[in-house]
């Protein structure tokens, strides 16, 4: 049968290591799981109780194509508690997920052919999705001293129509401050090229508060989700701002690829924003465990890290202890019960030679991990010697 080229992308690397996980677990196996890019927390209680209410009281149908209009001015009003922005609700378009965020912003801004820099290391669906909408990812491979994350000056020479940005970063967990995030900002707007800003970890800081795009200027694409800070992966529910002359097109485009976000999803979401105890908690929870993660990775022989400013990651350089990181990664699963992940997936040159660790897991667990990670490494640096 003829097949498409947009169809000839890489597999999703941590997924297969979550399979992995998944088999080694159902042979009996305990696993400790630093592979996964999610909260290890349901969605807040409210959320539940408001959609368990939903299901007895409401059809749930179809919403508006961008959404529902209670939790767009719930969006808008979270911009103004966290940024101080005075956002007209109309710009909120609700998607499914902030992967549905991407597909419109991408279906909007982009023509087949047109180029968009993403930053190495990178969530690497950014450009598995590029390619699958014929477009070209023109990878900038960032430096340890820019903390992982992209300059003007990567942008020299290079003929962008977009450049697609993440603050915090995954793998890296680092921030762009608002002066840094202004200048690539403006050099984008020097070339004609479109600005994506991906604040999907926002509310997720441990030292200074995320920076919007949208605390700069309106001419530019904001993708977030309910994923992460308010511990919703599963109901693949998130949300994007675009410029006020950009609404239109972008319902036009939301209404026949998705028809609207799960009308389900968008009622616990909505309840969701109002559980700030509950979701500080968690944060609580995950700034211990980045405290022992970073003083814990160390001592087990993975010293080389840019410590993150947000999210829930530590992205490691491991090339002096191996040159294949995915075998090392079976290694720590198969020998340690510690699920990690290979940088293949986030920077396809230096890859071979990083690690992802995730601390989104329970504190006993992130410690229990640590513990396996420091005595596999010591025995294998006893058996090579």
């Amino acid at each position: 049968m003829r097949v498409s080229r947009r169809g000839t992308v890489d597999p999703f690397i941590v997924m297969d290591v979550i399979k992995a996980a998944q088999d080694a677990e159902d042979a009996g196996k305990n696993i400790i799981h630093m592979e996964v890019g999610q909260p290890g927390t349901a969605a807040p209680k409210a959320a539940r109780l408001a959609l368990e209410k939903a299901m007895r009281d409401n059809p749930l149908g179809y919403s508006v194509t961008l959404g529902l209009t209670e939790l767009r001015a719930r969006i808008a009003k979270l911009y103004d508690e966290w940024y101080g922005i005075d956002l007209d609700p109309e710009r909120v378009v609700v998607t499914p997920g902030s992967s549905g965020g991407f597909l419109l912003a991408f279906s909007s801004l982009f023509d087949a052919g047109d180029r968009v820099g993403i930053g190495m290391p990178g969530y690497p669906s950014y450009r598995q999705i590029l390619k699958a909408m014929s477009l070209e990812p023109v990878l900038l491979e960032t430096s340890e001293n820019a903390r992982f994350q992209p300059v003007p000056q990567d942008l020299d020479g290079q003929e962008l129509d977009g450049l697609l940005v993440a603050s915090p970063a995954n793998p890296s967990g680092t921030m762009l401050d608002k002066a840094e995030l202004a200048a690539l900002m403006e050099a984008c707007r020097s070339k004609g090229a479109a600005f994506i800003s991906d604040e999907i970890y926002h509310g997720l800081e441990y030292e200074r508060p995320s920076v919007s795009a949208l605390e700069i200027a309106d001419d530019a694409y904001v993708v977030n989700s309910f994923s992460k800070y308010f511990s919703m992966t599963g109901w693949r529910v998130g949300w994007m701002v675009v410029p006020e002359d950009h609404v239109r097109r972008v319902e036009r485009i939301a209404q026949h690829l998705f028809i609207c976000a799960s009308h389900a999803s968008q009622i616990a979401a909505l309840a969701a924003m109002d559980c700030e105890e509950e979701l500080e908690a968690n944060l609580d929870t995950y700034a211990v465990n980045r405290r022992l993660m970073l003083e814990g990775l160390p001592k087990a022989g993975f010293g080389r890290i840019a410590p993150p400013d947000g999210g829930f990651y530590v992205y490691a350089d491991v090339s002096h202890l191996t040159d294949d990181s995915l075998k090392l990664a079976r290694d720590l699963l198969e020998h340690a019960g510690v699920a990690v992940t290979p940088g293949h997936d986030f920077d396809p040159r230096r890859g071979k030679g990083t690690l992802r660790f995730s601390y989104a897991a329970a504190t006993d667990d992130i410690r229990e991990g640590l513990r396996r990670l420091k005595d596999f490494m010591t025995e294998r640096t006893a058996t090579a010697g």
